[in-house]
């Protein structure tokens, strides 16, 4: 069982839902993301999505895109951030980490030898947005064998047949994107939301998680009612934006308990 699977697990023991904040490696400067991943753990993170900085981040809205382009003007790459992984790795062994970005730097890197070096690094999972399920069977392969989680995104626009396959070549959680739109979007139908969870856990069986346009506590906490994880990206980015360096950790941690708590609220 992995550690995502393990996670997932106990908090369904304890009647919990997972939190799984998102902040793009390298931004605002590298010398910052150690601090900022130790803050959401402090701040109640179940799982962290960690961004590989792109620069043609398509599926993501201005906030992210800005982080993208701070952490790529300070030279952040797809093996720094496997170099941050494994220092956060020698003092947290328990926390898993997915790393969620693009093609372009994996292909780059060359498949097999990026699993191998993510697997050393201590990753669990790994989200490519735009490699599509219906092509990636070999990928998905390649990961599972170096015990990583292949997670793939879910739509308001995709198919049973889409979720079809999804089941057969993902692992560890789906990631349904609540809206139609970019990160940090608004217009999040919740009704909507409620709705499809039931079919896609059912369809896919495993754990799934909600991300796109979660801005606060009380969202999160409906959100958390229907399905079985939280992401929450481009609100914490803001957080991060809107702070002096020495006070970004305090400030993300600060926010994060109180999606946290309005979570640990929320009644199924």
């Amino acid at each position: 069982m992995s550690r995502i699977q393990t996670t997932f697990a106990a908090l369904a023991t304890q009647g919990r839902k997972a939190l799984i904040p998102f902040i793009t490696a390298g931004d605002p400067h590298p010398d910052l993301s150690l601090p900022l991943m130790r803050a959401l753990v402090a701040g109640g993170a179940d799982i962290i999505e960690l961004g590989v900085p792109f620069s043609d981040p398509m599926a993501d809205g201005p906030t992210i895109q800005r982080a993208s382009e701070r952490a790529l003007a300070h030279g952040m790459s797809l093996r720094r951030v496997l170099a941050l992984v494994q220092e956060f790795r020698k003092e947290n062994a328990m926390t898993p980490v997915v790393l969620m970005g693009y093609a372009n730097p994996v292909e780059a890197y060359g498949v097999e030898a990026f699993a191998r070096d993510a697997r050393e690094a201590g990753v669990d999972g790994v989200l490519v947005v735009d490699y599509p399920p219906e092509e990636c069977a070999d990928f998905s392969a390649v990961m599972k064998r170096a015990d990583i989680d292949p997670i793939f995104l879910l739509a308001p626009t995709s198919t049973e047949k889409r979720y079809d396959e999804v089941a057969q070549i993902g692992s560890g959680y789906i990631y349904y994107v609540s809206l139609k739109g970019v990160t940090g979007s608004g217009n999040l139908d919740l009704d909507e939301v409620a709705r499809r969870i039931p079919l896609i856990r059912e369809k896919v069986g495993m754990p799934v998680g909600v991300g796109f346009g979660i801005r606060d506590g009380a969202t999160a906490a409906r959100i958390a009612a229907v399905a079985d994880a939280v992401v929450i990206g481009s609100r914490i980015i803001e957080e991060i934006e809107s702070a002096s360096v020495a006070e970004a950790p305090q400030r993300v941690t600060a926010f994060l308990s109180g999606v946290r708590a309005a979570m640990d609220g929320a009644k199924p």
